[in-house]
């Protein structure tokens, strides 16, 4: 393999009221509205963003387990175990998080959005426009 930096930098960070992991929604169901506090250096990025956008926010889930390739689906145990790869579980290998969410607010350097399931400090890798509701 090519001598490649994969270092992922956060861009912001979650402010969310879901502040332990353990209390945290399965999935989007009942996940609360939150906020993205961008690094001040990716603000132009977010240049064309507005109300009412549909996006994809990849995060990188700070607490997971990197070592789990196998789970229970949903975390229940009568459920026959899966790997990683065909659920949400964030213990992964690569713990990156996929949200599609909307724009409520955009107020100085932070959006709010909704739904998303992360916790209250969890670093934000990207932003993408989710292409199924977007013209971008």
């Amino acid at each position: 393999m090519a001598d490649i930096d994969y270092a992922l930098h956060p861009i912001g960070f979650i402010r969310s009221e879901l502040k332990l992991r353990k209390g945290a929604p399965r999935s989007h169901e009942g996940a609360p509205d939150a906020w993205i506090v961008m690094v001040p250096e990716f603000l132009p990025a977010l240049d064309g963003i507005v109300v009412g956008d549909s996006l994809i926010v990849l995060t990188w889930l700070h607490q997971s387990v990197r070592d789990v390739l196998k789970v229970h689906p949903r975390g229940e145990i009568q459920n026959p175990a899966k790997g990683v790869f065909i659920t949400r579980s964030p213990d992964r290998p690569n713990p990156i998080g996929l949200h599609p969410v909307t724009v409520l607010e955009i107020e100085g350097n932070s959006l709010k959005i909704g739904p998303i399931e992360a916790i209250d400090g969890t670093p934000v890798v990207d932003i993408k426009p989710d292409l199924a509701t977007s013209n971008a």
